[in-house]
């Protein structure tokens, strides 16, 4: 068993706590390879952000469990080398079973989400309570679900949205004893958010109904990639296609970290950022064939868009100082 203190890392609830009182939200991005780990990294440091590290299980299963743990310490050891000792999280994102959140923990993870939301609701409070029991032995923080997100993203999907329940909130959390609740209320997986003429729209109301009703407790908001038109244009002219691919309006986002949200989740945005930047290199270069020269530039262009995002739309920015 490897604790995740001896990796340098920390649990979420004193950020959580942080993020709620200062009406913003801490980013949680996920990643699979070095590259985006350095993107993450790189663009948390510049902006002084604390940052969640969120690993799928297709992810921990595509780089491996104990790579993982290493890379996570690497990432510690990075943020100091660059110059600010940020907090940094790793977390297991849409974990489904007790199993694989066990494991998680027992390989250095510091949070871990249990989502059961695809169960009833009797059913995913007993599972939830479960794994929260475990966890906090270990003083790990845990992340439950209420209500299904839409939408396709690594080993998550579902055809169709069920709004979270306000009236549910409040007995989920004290049945449950997690530390933070992902909702939907509008977002979704992947890159394919919405139609074209659809107007999307997180549904506000139903936020700040659940805000009355738990009152400073943490909400997370899944599925909240806003699907930039410029990133999606480029891909397409450089051979892709991704046709009608839209998100979440970046200023909707803003508004919700601005309340209960304290953790946004944002992962397709990153995927096409660096798919942009690789297509463009290699239709630029034909006869490029080092990985460096390709995902060089996708790592670039990834830090970048995650620097605008933590300064335009969470607001996470400057807020990493451990000792505040």
């Amino acid at each position: 068993m490897i604790s995740y203190k001896e990796l340098g890392l920390v649990n979420s609830r004193e950020l959580f706590t942080k993020a709620v009182k200062g009406g913003y939200a801490i980013p949680a991005f996920n990643f699979n390879n070095m590259e985006q780990l350095q993107a993450i990294i790189a663009a948390c440091v510049e902006t002084k952000s604390p940052v969640i590290l969120q690993v799928s299980s297709g992810a921990r299963k595509y780089a491996n469990q104990t790579l993982l743990r290493y890379m996570a310490q690497g990432a510690v050891e990075y943020a100091k080398e660059l110059g600010c000792n940020i907090p940094i999280v790793l977390h297991l994102d849409h974990g489904d079973t007790l199993e694989l959140c066990k494991s998680c923990i027992e390989y250095g993870f510091s949070s871990v989400m249990i989502d059961g939301s695809h169960h009833d609701y009797n059913k995913n409070v007993e599972l939830t309570a479960q794994v929260v029991e475990y966890a906090h032995k270990y003083d790990v923080s845990v992340e439950g679900e209420l209500g299904i997100l839409a939408g396709v993203e690594d080993e998550v999907s579902a055809e169709h949205h069920t709004y979270t329940q306000p009236e549910e909130v409040q007995d989920f959390v004290q049945k449950t004893g997690v530390d933070s609740l992902a909702i939907s209320i509008g977002t979704s997986h992947g890159a394919f958010k919405f139609k074209p003429g659809q107007n999307p729209e997180i549904r506000l109301d139903i936020l700040a109904e659940i805000e009355r009703r738990i009152p400073g407790f943490p909400i997370v908001l899944h599925g909240a990639s806003s699907v930039p038109q410029d990133i999606v244009a480029q891909i397409n002219q450089y051979g892709g296609k991704l046709k009608d691919s839209i998100g979440i309006p970046e200023e909707q986002l803003r508004a919700a970290a601005k309340s209960a949200v304290c953790k946004v989740n944002i992962d397709s945005d990153g995927r096409l950022a660096m798919t942009a930047a690789i297509r463009k290199t290699l239709f630029d270069n034909p006869a490029e064939f080092d990985p460096r020269k390709y995902l060089g530039p996708a790592r670039d262009m990834l830090k970048a868009l995650y620097i605008h995002k933590i300064n335009n739309v969470l607001g996470s920015d400057g807020k990493a100082s451990i000792n505040d």
